[in-house]
């Protein structure tokens, strides 16, 4: 199915409608999900969402006037079991986090509105369902009047992502992170990174004299390589705590009211899983910082936009402050440079490889895509007296509230 595409059926059964066999396959599994209660008819399956691992689309079922609006739609996911090989596991965590942000916000609510996507069970009372290739597919609830954007647009916007990644670890502070399953082992660990790197490297698909972006990106990485550690040390030294992250909280992960602007929830939860909480952080900012955006071919002119980062941080520790340590604000700079760092080096390891992990447009793509996030680590390089003088400021000013 592409984008724009639409599953609609009429009043009875999917096998009245002139559809083909994929789109009543669709419907037929929407149905799993509709509880045996109900006789609602499934009224429409679109796909939804711009998602690059799992198949999503968007379930609208028919409600009377005394039902609840939100229950008239919901998410449908076919989950990408090559990169999530255990999808019970996703779905365990799933439940079990988002049941515990349920619990904690009914017993202290917030004076603004956050939504907290829930798993729908299957009419079996299962977390997820199978069908009979053994895909895997689940179904999630949708956050109605709510939007995502790609990029920034203002400092406001940016404080409101940062509240937002803020929230959501706050509200899982309180989590022990052994409760939750490690589903993608290795991810978000820069030296995992780097000895994936170092061993595409002995063997490479391209020339690695190929060009003088090649070749800048290669000494960008030796440079670097000793640091490349910083998080990973402090973590197996006890400096920094183990908590629970998001694992992807890109900008288009949070999600806006229509009507007051304000951040509601963060989205695509599969990711979580215990780590550090300052890969996230560098992560939010990479991903708010770069008004280029990281598939920019222009990457001679990428730059981190410090005033962005200044909102976002602040949007951030007005709800971290509860529960960083110290030592978290002593790493905030080390996770700004790291992760941009990191996400080049994914891109130059894959490039290296011949282009097998990520989809390209042309076979110089991940190089481009490399040298971006590059630049954008150089930047933060130039700007650390006021990076980090900015996350003293701020560690100071939350210390006196």
């Amino acid at each position: 199915m592409t984008q724009d595409s639409l599953i609609q059926i009429d009043d009875i059964q999917c096998d009245d409608v002139e559809s083909d066999e994929i789109e009543c396959e669709y419907i037929a599994i929407a149905q799993q999900f509709i509880p045996k209660n109900r006789t609602n008819p499934i009224e429409e399956v679109r796909a939804f969402g711009n998602g690059n691992i799992n198949d999503t689309f968007l379930v609208t079922v028919r409600c009377n006037t005394l039902e609840n609006p939100e229950e008239c739609h919901f998410i449908l996911q076919r989950i990408n079991t090559k990169v999530f090989q255990q999808p019970q596991r996703v779905m365990q965590n799933m439940r079990i986090f988002t049941e515990h942000v349920c619990d904690r916000l009914q017993q202290q609510p917030l004076d603004r509105r956050w939504e907290t996507p829930r798993v729908l069970h299957t009419q079996e009372g299962q977390d997820y369902w199978q069908d009979g290739t053994g895909a895997c597919w689940r179904a999630i609830s949708y956050i109605p009047d709510s939007t995502t954007f790609d990029t920034l647009q203002t400092c406001e916007q940016a404080e409101e992502v940062g509240y937002a990644l803020g929230m959501f670890h706050n509200l899982i502070s309180d989590l022990p992170p052994e409760k939750l399953a490690d589903t993608l082992p290795g991810f978000h660990i820069t030296p995992h990174y780097l000895q994936q790197y170092e061993a595409v490297l002995a063997h490479p698909k391209v020339n690695l004299a190929e060009s003088a972006e090649l070749r800048y990106g290669l000494e960008f990485v030796r440079d670097r390589q000793s640091w490349a550690t910083v998080l990973e040390t402090a973590k197996a030294a006890g400096i920094l705590p183990l908590r629970l992250m998001h694992g992807d909280p890109k900008v288009n992960n949070v999600m806006f009211d229509h009507t007051t602007g304000k951040s509601v929830g963060m989205i695509d939860l599969d990711t979580v899983k215990p780590g550090l909480v300052h890969y996230d952080i560098g992560d939010c900012l990479r991903s708010g910082c770069n008004p280029r955006g990281e598939e920019t071919e222009q990457w001679e002119s990428v730059a981190f936009d410090l005033e962005r980062c200044q909102s976002t941080l602040k949007g951030y520790l007005s709800v971290a402050q509860a529960f960083l340590t110290a030592e978290d604000y002593t790493y905030l700079y080390d996770a700004i440079r790291l992760i941009s760092f990191e996400l080049g080096l994914r891109f130059l390891t894959d490039h290296l490889a011949g282009n097998v992990y990520f989809k390209v447009k042309h076979p110089e793509h991940n190089l481009i895509r490399a040298l971006v996030q590059f630049k954008l680590t150089q930047s933060i390089e130039a700007q650390e007296q006021d990076i980090r003088a900015m996350i003293q400021s701020m560690r100071s000013l939350s210390s006196r509230v």
